[in-house]
């Protein structure tokens, strides 16, 4: 008999039968919080009605319409609603199924427009697995170990990460930008640097948002050298992190940004966004793909704009998202074992140390497993997998964020004093 390959390994043992909103029911009845929203992707929470409703409307008209062959309405509309979200001068969309799809679409244009062979990517960032995308992964070598060699032309600079360095965000930050021209001095020319790709907060290389001073920075070199931007907003994105897009908080400029995960609230769709004039310099034939902007996760992605801004779901992760934060702050700071609590929006991660201040990955996996047996589903993260992150959906209320910290709060105490 067929089984699942035994390296898939589940962070939780729950069986689901069906999910509502915020919930997740096993098939013994029970209920369960989750507080991962299937990595990010559940942004409506799970099974709005509103999505379902488009998507069975959808699957009884048009269930795949391969877009280079022939074009359906669910793929028209997206694009011109995704238009009114998307920064200003993004206005032609590339559309794929997964993020390393969306990478690897955003290496190959960036590669193209410029013909440059190079890509700076920044110590600690996640963009996925296939072997490109893997190759420009940083934040575990989980990753990429296994199949070298990976592919050629990425450089690696620090991301401004203060808590791993030990100093101050300013004091990390003006090093990591001195550290990105030494890299132009010593491996990579700048006239032979296509791209920067980073994140506005590391996903899987432990939840840090980057700042302000930093994106300058970035922005900056991109404009003297004629290097592209590339934002990566698949965990980031519509609505993550309180404002539409984590780039936002920092004041940044993308010249392409790349869109996945709770785009379509569960269903897979991820894509590209560049000006027209940018994405004109693509190969002919260099994009495409037989599922790419498939109708009922175009349909499902156009329900899910529509409840985002309906239910004003934006400003809810916002809020819930400081309540989440200032709730674990508070307990991390009674807890010597945590040595870092951090996150934007509802994007947020506990890192857990020793007493000598090294990653501690044994109590952090503890405390999410207990987690899990008191009903709240968490994931861990980070390059060491010392940090238990947060990421409820953005339909999250008041009053689950309540329940998840006290869960929290039970747990952290007894995970660490043995109680």
């Amino acid at each position: 008999m067929a089984q699942l390959s035994p390296i898939l390994k589940q962070a939780t043992p729950v069986v689901v039968d069906h999910g509502e909103g915020a919930y997740l029911y096993d098939t013994d009845g029970r209920r369960h919080l989750d507080f991962t929203a299937g990595i990010g992707v559940t942004s409506t929470g799970h099974c709005h009605p509103r999505v379902v409703r488009a998507a069975q409307e959808q699957i009884g008209k048009l269930i795949h319409g391969q877009y280079t062959t022939v074009m359906h309405r669910p793929l028209l509309e997206l694009s011109e609603r995704l238009g009114e979200v998307l920064p200003n001068g993004l206005d032609s969309l590339f559309f794929a199924n997964s993020g390393s799809e969306a990478v690897e679409a955003a290496l190959r244009l960036t590669r193209q427009a410029t013909g440059r062979p190079n890509v700076v990517v920044f110590q600690g960032g996640f963009h996925g697995r296939t072997v490109a995308a893997a190759s420009m992964t940083t934040s575990g070598t989980r990753f990429s170990a296994g199949f070298s060699p990976l592919m050629g032309g990425v450089h690696v600079a620090p991301f401004p990460n203060a808590f791993h360095y030990g100093w101050d965000e300013r004091t990390t930050t003006e090093f990591a930008l001195r550290e990105l021209d030494y890299l132009f001095a010593t491996q990579t020319s700048p006239q032979e640097t296509a791209a920067f790709f980073i994140e506005p907060m590391l996903g899987e290389g432990g939840y840090v948002p980057a700042n302000t001073e930093f994106f300058a920075g970035l922005r900056r070199r991109a404009d003297e050298h004629g290097i592209l931007l590339v934002i990566d907003e698949i965990q980031t994105g519509f609505g993550r992190t309180g404002k539409f897009w984590g780039h936002q908080h920092f004041d940044v400029r993308p010249d392409v940004l790349l869109i996945a995960k709770g785009l379509a609230s569960g269903f897979p769709l991820s894509g590209i966004a560049a000006s027209k004039e940018l994405m004109s310099k693509a190969w002919p034939g260099s994009q495409g793909g037989t599922y790419g902007g498939n109708a009922v996760s175009c349909a499902a992605a156009i329900a899910t704009l529509d409840v985002i801004a309906e239910e004003n779901l934006v400003e809810n992760a916002a809020a819930r998202g400081k309540q989440l934060l200032d709730g674990a702050r508070a307990i991390g700071e009674k807890t010597p074992g945590i040595g870092d609590v951090r996150g934007l929006g509802l994007l947020v991660g506990s890192e857990f140390v020793t007493s000598d201040g090294k990653p501690d990955a044994a109590t952090a996996q503890a405390a999410q497993q207990a987690a899990a047996q008191k009903g709240l589903l968490l994931l861990t993260c980070g390059p060491f997998m010392n940090v238990v992150r947060m990421i409820p959906p953005l339909v999250v209320t008041a009053e689950q964020v309540d329940e998840a910290l006290e869960i929290w709060a039970d747990v952290v105490a007894s995970v660490t004093t043995g109680s």
